[in-house]
């Protein structure tokens, strides 16, 4: 791999993904946009020969998977031309005339929805009946489903146009974090740096006590001087929840978020009594910590500097690959041959250029192949660890592709992370296994107890952090500053527990989580990681029929509901076994690294 950072043009076509799947070129992107223009200028149309007759229904049902089909195809070809270099202005261009054209086309069949909720009972089952709408069955029982949610017609339209105004506190605490916030610069040893949001967590990473805790108070500092203005839109986006969950006739705002996947609310609650139940284990980590760090009193800019450094192997992307695929043989040969040729032969854009989106993610599409983006650098095992993760994003995206029709082949994200989880788990254990030094094996129980806790516990602790805010504003009772402020705080002292010594303006953190702004979000990352590590164990510890009910999982798709299909591979979300069991191998990982760096 190079070691300055090219152009694009100077990459190499064996290390860049292959569209072909989705376009041959721009050129027919464009031929097939004018296609595109043309579905939605026929998609009002169709609305007049919707009524009781089950051909025009079928045809009407079928026009619109078409567009919706082409609509993916274009916006996915369209988005990754741009992340592979932000700096294209004619991939820009295509973005944005696509996100143009989809906008009029998501308005022109916005009557579809509404207009099937006004079916009469006795059509609408006898379609589901008839063969002839096999592939839309799915798609029209869950759509079915929120028709105690529907609105009348001119309600909807008035909703609808209110939607843009609805995100004024999210765009508005967007910008004033991102954009008006000035926090400053530190000074370290290679001159200042500024504090921003992005550079925030790299201070809270550095060995240096002294530099953490300037970072951590500097930063802090400018939410303290705007803690009235934060909390004034936090609140108004949870009083808009709240509003939205009772015109609709939700007995909640989370009922109603919870509803789309048929999640129960049992499910969230047990999440939250099972973690509970386990702080323990978490708070013996936080007393290890300080002891290992050697420090009198620990702070909260103590929690996140690396209680292992980094080790360096250096591995070319092909090496890590070959690692990738050995650790996941227990999934079978379909599984690793297809995803051998996917992460060599075209799926990938595999290091940096100039211009390109930072990070890495998966993009699964019906027709396209489930490409991934990486910027994989040679010497940093967590990018070992990404391949694994986006490559089981673009598995679970492969099999469900090919085992479902389009109206119902999309997964839930509540089901998202479990592939990608399960995934980082087989690599784990084969590295573990398979390594003879105990500074390896350290810093995978350290990396490991870090994403743990990050995503079982701290997620928990935020999910607790809605749950109960818009218990608060639902029962009538006012969201200050203050009210905020305590609420968080109780919720910072019970999950660090006796060792931390928190700031005066710890608490303020609850102000600056931009997923609270979605509310009722961030619990699938702790149920997510738990039913991958069940699942995993299960795998890894069974034979084939536990090999099959995974893959059968990933084939599922979006034709079951989650909590189904996640009970179908194996792991039974309703009930807290899953969630005790990752808590349980958070402790076993706790001990096991205490014993390695104590002994060293």
């Amino acid at each position: 791999m190079a070691k300055t950072i090219p152009e694009r043009s100077n990459v190499p076509a064996e290390h860049r993904w292959n569209l072909a799947s989705l376009f041959s070129d721009d050129s027919e992107w464009e031929r097939e946009l004018v296609t595109f223009n043309a579905m939605i200028l026929d998609a009002e149309k169709s609305r007049l020969s919707l009524g009781a007759n089950r051909k025009a229904f079928l045809e009407i049902l079928k026009a619109f998977e078409e567009y919706l089909i082409l609509e993916e195809r274009l916006g996915y070809y369209a988005d990754l031309r741009v992340t592979e270099d932000e700096g294209n202005s004619i991939a820009r261009g295509m973005l944005e005339r696509y996100v143009n054209l989809s906008t009029q086309g998501q308005a022109a069949w916005s009557w579809l929805s509404p207009a099937i909720q006004m079916l009469d009972d006795d059509f609408f089952d006898s379609c589901l009946k008839d063969s002839a709408f096999e592939n839309y069955r799915v798609f029209l029982s869950k759509l079915r489903r929120f028709k105690p949610h529907v609105l009348s017609e001119a309600e909807e339209r008035l909703l609808a146009l209110q939607s843009e105004a609805a995100q004024t506190p999210k765009d508005a605490f967007s910008v004033l974090t991102n954009v008006d916030f000035d926090f400053g610069t530190i000074e370290i040893p290679e001159g200042p740096k500024p504090l921003t949001q992005s550079t925030f967590a790299y201070f809270m990473r550095l060995p240096d006590r002294s530099v953490r805790r300037k970072a951590y108070l500097q930063f802090y500092a400018s939410f303290e001087a705007h803690r009235h203005t934060l909390a004034a839109l936090y609140a108004g986006s949870v009083k808009l929840d709240k509003y939205r969950a009772k015109v609709r006739k939700y007995p909640s705002a989370r009922a109603m978020a919870l509803f789309p996947d048929n999640v129960p609310e049992a499910v969230y609650d047990n999440l939250v009594s099972t973690v509970n139940k386990n702080i323990p284990a978490l708070h013996h980590y936080y007393k290890l910590r300080k002891e290992l760090l050697g420090l009198d009193s620990l702070r909260h800019y103590d929690v996140y500097n690396p209680l292992v450094q980094e080790i360096k192997i250096e591995r070319s992307y092909e090496q890590a690959v070959n690692i990738v695929i050995e650790a996941l043989r227990p999934l079978g040969e379909e599984y690793v041959s297809t995803l051998r040729r996917g992460l060599l032969g075209g799926w990938v854009d595999r290091y940096e250029n100039k211009g390109k989106r930072s990070g890495a993610f998966s993009a699964g599409s019906f027709l396209g192949d489930p490409y991934i983006l990486m910027n994989y650098k040679e010497d940093v095992l967590d990018d070992l660890f990404t391949i694994a993760h986006e490559g089981g994003h673009s598995m679970h995206s492969w099999y469900s592709a090919r085992n479902n029709p389009f109206m119902c082949y999309g997964y839930t994200i509540f089901e998202a992370e479990v592939a990608s989880t399960f995934n980082e788990q087989l690599v784990f254990s084969y590295l573990y296994e398979n390594s003879k030094d105990d500074a390896e094996k350290a810093y995978l129980l350290a990396n490991r107890i870090d994403n743990t806790l990050g995503t079982l516990f701290r997620q928990t602790m935020f999910a607790e952090f809605e749950q109960r805010v818009h218990e608060i504003a639902e029962s009538g009772e006012a969201i200050t500053v203050d009210v905020l402020r305590k609420e968080y705080r109780n919720l910072l002292e019970r999950y660090f527990g006796p060792e931390m010594i928190l700031e005066n303006i710890s608490d303020l953190e609850g102000l600056r989580i931009p997923h609270f702004y979605n509310a009722f979000y961030v619990y699938k990352y702790a149920t997510g990681l738990s039913a991958g590590i069940a699942l995993s164990e299960r795998v890894l510890k069974g034979g084939k029929k536990e090999r099959e009910d995974y893959l059968d999982f990933l084939k599922s798709g979006g034709s079951r509901f989650p909590i189904e299909s996640l009970r179908l591979a194996g792991v039974d979300m309703s009930t807290p076994e899953p969630v005790e069991a990752a808590c349980r191998r958070f402790a076993e990982d706790v001990e096991a690294l205490s014993a390695i760096l104590k002994a060293r």
